[in-house]
Order: structure tokens, then sequence, then C-alpha cells
């Protein structure tokens, strides 16, 4: 598992080296690191190394690496689509969700999220670009979406998720990424307390943090190539 501490230290320069290129403060940037198919023993060496966050994107398996690690205090983010009968899990299990991008789901979070539990930290995913195989709330019905689940109990609203489709080039993704900055920007204008901007990954979080992102989602840079189960 050394390799997993030599990659997060890798990734933790590039988000630094990031952050200098752009003028932003070098701890302007959350790692959140995706273990999905990977199992506990990856997540421990991780956190073995002082990673506290990490993101699973399939549901079922991550109740069942939450379980094997309930006793380490791990920050989980859930960062895949959400259907209608796994709102429960996710409200009971989870402290972050970041793919919010209907109401009805929202609602169930907020009726299901155990009373002795601090709110779910929610972000709302937005397409930005209109990616047709992409999940998310198109940019011109997020603030609606956003103040209604602003307004739901047991949930706090801190941002919006993204997840662009490939651009060609670094200029290109950093535009697509400032245009999810200016929907960002316009909830703060509408008195949203705003603090999170998910967006970017392994292959494109330098243009991300060029383009305002504050958390970053890293998973095959840390982890290592995944190898997906017929079944997800």
């Amino acid at each position: 598992m050394t390799m997993i501490a030599d990659n997060l230290h890798a990734v933790a320069q590039r988000i630094a080296h990031a952050c200098q290129q752009c003028d932003r403060p070098v701890d302007a940037v959350r790692l959140l690191a995706v273990s999905k198919t990977f199992g506990p023993d990856a997540v421990q060496a991780a956190f073995d190394v002082g990673q506290r966050a990490f993101g699973e994107n399939y549901i079922q398996e991550a109740v069942e690496k939450i379980t094997a690690l309930q006793a380490l205090p791990i920050e989980w983010h859930c960062i895949g689509p959400i259907q209608s009968n796994k709102t429960r899990l996710v409200a009971e299990h989870f402290q972050w969700v970041h793919t919010v991008d209907r109401l009805k789901i929202a609602q169930r979070l907020s009726e299901q999220r155990p009373a002795h539990l601090p709110p779910l930290q929610v972000c709302i995913q937005v397409n930005v670009d209109g990616g047709p195989t992409k999940s998310g709330v198109a940019p011109q019905e997020a603030a609606a979406l956003a103040a209604a689940v602003a307004a739901l109990p047991r949930l706090q609203l801190r941002g919006i998720m993204c997840i662009p489709e490939p651009a060609p080039d670094f200029v290109a993704a950093r535009a697509v990424f400032m245009s999810a900055k200016a929907v960002f920007d316009a909830l703060l204008a509408q008195g949203l307390p705003l603090d999170t901007l998910s967006m970017g990954m392994s292959g494109d979080l330098d243009a991300a943090i060029a383009g305002g992102s504050t958390m970053v989602r890293v998973g095959s840079a840390i982890f290592g190539a995944r190898h997906y189960p017929a079944s997800a």
C-alpha cells in the first residue's frame, strides 16, 4: 500500500501547484479520494497517511465498506446517482451527497436522515455543458432547485457539483468549469451561504482548480486503474 501513500503525496503536490498557478491559497481545494471498486484495505491505507474524506459511487458497495470501517472517523461522500429506493441507505450512512438533481430525492433524504445525526451536507449536481449522458439539473434550473433544497430540514446545502464532458485541452476545460463557477456565484448572489464547488477529477483537476473548484474528486491517480465487476 506504499503506492497509495506515494500517489496521495503526488496528488497533493499537483493540487498545490495548480493553486499556485492561479494565485489561489494552497489550502483552497479539498481532496476527495474516490475509493469506488477498491476494498477497505485501500481506504485504510489512505487513511493511515492522513486522508479523511472518501467518495463512493455504488451505494450498496459503499455501505459494506462504511460498516467495515465504522471505527474510523471517515467523512463519506456519495458521488454516484441515487435512485429513490436507495435514499434511506444514503441518508443513514453518508455525511455528504454530491448528486442531488431532483427535489424528490432531496425530500426523501431529508425525511430519512436520522434525527441523531448531523444534517446531511448536500451539493446539487448541475449539467453545465448539456452532456447527453450526464445527470444534473440544467444551469437555468439550478436556482429554483437550490432554494427548495435549502428549505428542507435535516439537509444543509453546501454548493454544486458537475461532471463535464471531456474537453480537448486545458483552455476548453477551464472554460466549462468557469461556467459552473458562474452558476455557483449566481446562487451566492441569491443569498445562499454556499462554500463548495465540487468539480475536477484525475484527468482535469488542474483546469477545474483554475476554474474555481474547491473540492476535487480523485480516484485512479490515488488508487490505480479500476477493475469494474460485471454487476457494476
